[in-house]
This record gives structure tokens, sequence and C-alpha cells, in this order.
């Protein structure tokens, strides 16, 4: 009760005070450099792949409507995060009002919930079209593809809307200091002045449904890919479809590892340097190699690249 009264009489704060990645001025001007030609790479990747898909009737199939999402998915991911991260290297700690906060972090829970289930369909899409040939045409019909994003795109909201709800309810009443470069689950946390065990519940309970959950999707639908391809007479074609397989197991890999480490903890996190570094991976590397690993190496991909430059 007294506790309560106290928390009460304290000031609620109004705005938070992102750090960034580096203090030193001359690490800054070097890391915004190379952060903006990345956000830049990763805005040009992916708008090629969704002019590219939508352009090219040989590109429309599940594959590529799923890939096409996934594109436009990380033009919207990027463009919450990076901002921030680069408004920080080219200014120092930068100020952000609490509306703002919440409103970037809404975005960026309903964005990553989002990619992990549209990762998890595109492993469904390829362990189909590998281990079920013939029932392809009728699993991975319209209707079902487009459920499968609607469905992605609407979880994500949900999960969004109730994580957000349980993060903004807290009371902040000082410091206002985040050791991050853009507002985020773990350092909101520790600088609570109330009790969050409830919603580090909600946090853990809901990360481990929807991070766990599709990636037991994904590991299961390439795990039976590759007792599939094994089995395969043509050894061209087993080094074909293992080749494929472990690029895309990489970037799963890289963006569940990430992730997991960091969202599926049921204590707050105390090495917040580790935090951004990891932030980084999921945040700014993976989205900007996902386009090259998915689509880029794709011969289909480069025909109808091929194909767009020729009319232009």
């Amino acid at each position: 009760m007294e506790r309560s009264l106290a928390v009460g009489n304290m000031t609620r704060v109004q705005e938070f005070v992102l750090l960034g990645l580096s203090t030193r001025p001359e690490v800054r001007d070097v890391l915004f450099a190379v952060f903006l030609t990345l956000y830049l790479m990763t805005l040009l990747e992916n708008s090629l792949i969704v002019l590219l898909v939508c352009r090219h009737s040989e590109l429309h199939k599940p594959m590529y409507f799923f890939l096409g999402n996934l594109s436009c998915l990380e033009m919207c991911y990027v463009s919450v995060t990076t901002p921030s991260l680069l408004a920080g290297l080219r200014t120092g700690p930068c100020r952000v009002p609490f509306t703002a906060c919440m409103t970037q972090l809404f975005f960026f829970i309903s964005l990553i919930c989002t990619e992990c289930t549209l990762l998890a369909s595109m492993a469904y899409d390829r362990y189909v079209a590998i281990c079920r040939p013939l029932h392809y045409p009728l699993l991975m019909r319209p209707q079902v593809c487009l459920g499968l994003a609607v469905t992605s795109w609407l979880g994500g909201l949900l999960v969004s809307v109730a994580k957000t709800t349980c993060i903004a309810s807290l009371s902040y009443c000082g410091p206002n200091v985040l050791n991050q470069f853009f507002c985020d689950v773990s350092p909101l946390l520790n600088l609570s002045c109330t009790h969050v065990a409830l919603t580090e519940l909600v946090d853990f309970i809901s990360a481990i449904i929807i991070f766990c959950g599709t990636l037991l999707v994904a590991l299961a639908s390439y795990s039976a890919i590759g007792v599939s391809v094994l089995h395969m007479p043509s050894a061209a074609a087993r080094r074909e479809a293992f080749s494929t397989c472990a690029s895309h197991l990489v970037v799963v890999g890289v963006f569940y590892s990430a992730a997991l480490f960091i969202y599926c903890r049921p204590s707050r996190i105390r090495s917040m340097d580790l935090n951004k570094v990891l932030s980084v991976i999921y945040t700014v590397a993976t989205p900007v190699c996902n386009p090259v690993i998915y689509c880029l190496r794709n011969r289909e991909v480069h025909a109808a690249l091929w194909k767009t430059l020729h009319w232009s």
C-alpha cells in the first residue's frame, strides 16, 4: 500500500532518451554511413522484389506470393527501427515522447510476430512443394495462401495489442534513459517502477507461442524436406535442394537465435550491450540479407529481372 502511494506521488515519465549504439562521435559517423547504406539497400532490394512479383505472371505462385509479403514486411520493419538508429548516430542520444515510443513498440512487435508466421508459412510451402508435389495445387491454392498471409498479419497485430497495452500501463517514474536504439520490451521493463511480473509473464508466454511455435513448424518442414531430398535419385537435384534449404535455414537460424535469446527469457535482460548487438542482427542484417538468399539467387527471379531491364 505504501509502495503504491509512493509511486502515485512520483512524476510520470513523459519522454524517454535513447542512447543509441555509440556515444563516441568518430564511431557514430562511420556507423551512420554503414547503416544508412544498409537501410537504402534493404528498401531497394525489397521494392525490386515486390515490383517483379506484381509485374510478371510467371511469378504469380504461392512461393513468390509469400516472398512479396515478406518483402513488404521487411520494408516496414526496417522503417520502424532504423530511422531512430540513424537519428541517434547523427545527433547522439535522442528524446522520444512516451506516446511515440509506445507507437514504435507496437509496430515493432506486430511486424516481428508477423515475420515469424510468414517464415513458417514459407517453410510449409516448400515442404508441400518438395514432399507432396501432387497435392501442391490443392494444399497451396490461392485461398489457402491468402488465409495464411492474412492470419500472419492479423495475428501479429493482436499479439502486439496485448503486449503493448501491458507495457504502456506500467508506471515509469524515472530514470528515463533506454540503453537501446529503439523502444524495445526489455529496456522498458527495466525502467518500470512498478511490479512487472504479470507483464513479463504475458511477454514470455506470447514469445513461446509465437517464436517457438513457428520455429517448430519451420524446423519440422525443413527436416521433412531433408529426408525427402536424401531419397532423390538425381545427385544434381539433391545438391540444388540442399543448397536452397541450407540458405533458408541460415536466415531462419540467425533470426530466431537472436530473437529467442531476447524475447523468450522470463526475466529482464541486464546485458544491454549484447541486447543491442543482437537487435542489430535481426533488425538490420537479416532484412538486407533475406532478399539475396530467398529471391535474388532464384532463376525465375533472375529471368523476370532480365525481362524488366530489357523492357525499360
